[in-house]
């Protein structure tokens, strides 16, 4: 399956790549990335416990275990978009939808049906103002969103040596020279955004050895990776501003059985975001 042939991929403006010629069948590229802001999403206690009630209860418990409410709203919000975009790139009624996560917290479709995409997967992520998902037909995908959050019990400096077992020389000293204490922290949380997003397209956690993983770039774009010191060419990343303290940044990659009848899929442009709100992810999983 990893061997399919694309004979013709059009650019199209809106939210998903194009239209994928397969065997002569045509069919939307399953290619996603919406953001919600949750910061306008307000809800009553009622209209909270009814959007909840659209789920299973496994996923009820998931949401509630939460203490805080904001942490809530970003867990119910991440259901909202990972059982939408199911439901409109692959047409599953969102009451059949069945998603389970891996070990390392990776959501998958459990959905025993015949996938129009040889690859099909998601990532979510949420931090902050805003709550994101990506996903693609045939590259591994990996979402990180962070919120630049000044540290309230130590220096910025003090904070991210905390993470000094996880970044290389390179990227210690390109923080060390990033300017003010706030420049130095913003330019620590890209470095680490790129790290989650690609721990996360390939279901790993933080025991993968994010050291390994050492980010080149010029002024934050052309990003490369190299793992353990050799530049993988099976890669791509985008780091996108959202705001003033928010970035995410989305990483693609190669299925490691894959050849090289599908790398042209990592040589189409990467997409911007589109916005959705929680009332239009609500009537497509209701």
């Amino acid at each position: 399956m990893m061997g399919i042939l694309f004979s013709r991929i059009l650019i199209t403006p809106i939210d998903f790549v194009g239209v994928v010629t397969v065997g002569g069948l045509e069919m939307e590229n399953g290619v996603r990335r919406w953001l919600v802001n949750i910061s306008q999403w307000n809800p009553s206690e009622a209209q909270f416990a009814s959007v909840i009630s659209l789920f299973r209860v496994d996923e009820q418990t998931a949401i509630t275990r939460y203490i805080k409410f904001e942490d809530k709203k970003r867990a119910l919000v991440s259901r909202l978009l990972q059982y939408s975009l199911v439901h409109e790139v692959l047409g599953i009624p969102s009451d059949k939808i069945i998603i389970h996560r891996t070990a390392e917290g990776k959501p998958y479709l459990k959905n025993s049906i015949d996938f129009p995409f040889s690859n099909f997967n998601f990532n979510v992520s949420h931090h902050g103002d805003y709550v994101g998902i990506a996903s693609e037909p045939l590259c591994l995908v990996g979402l990180d969103i962070v919120s630049i959050t000044t540290p309230k019990q130590e220096t910025e400096l003090e904070f991210i040596n905390n993470f000094s077992p996880y970044l290389t020389a390179l990227e210690w000293k390109n923080i060390a020279h990033a300017g003010s204490s706030e420049e130095m922290l913003a330019e620590f949380y890209r470095y680490w955004c790129l790290k989650e997003a690609f721990v996360k397209a390939i279901g790993a956690g933080l025991d993968y050895g994010l050291c390994r993983l050492e980010f080149h770039h010029t002024n934050w774009t052309g990003v490369s990776v190299y793992i353990d010191g050799v530049e993988s060419k099976k890669w791509r990343f985008s780091l996108s501003k959202l705001d003033e303290k928010h970035w995410a940044s989305i990483a693609r990659g190669l299925p490691n059985k894959a050849n090289e009848l599908c790398c042209s899929d990592l040589s189409l442009p990467e997409l911007g975001f589109t916005f959705r709100t929680v009332e239009e992810l609500i009537s497509n999983v209701n």
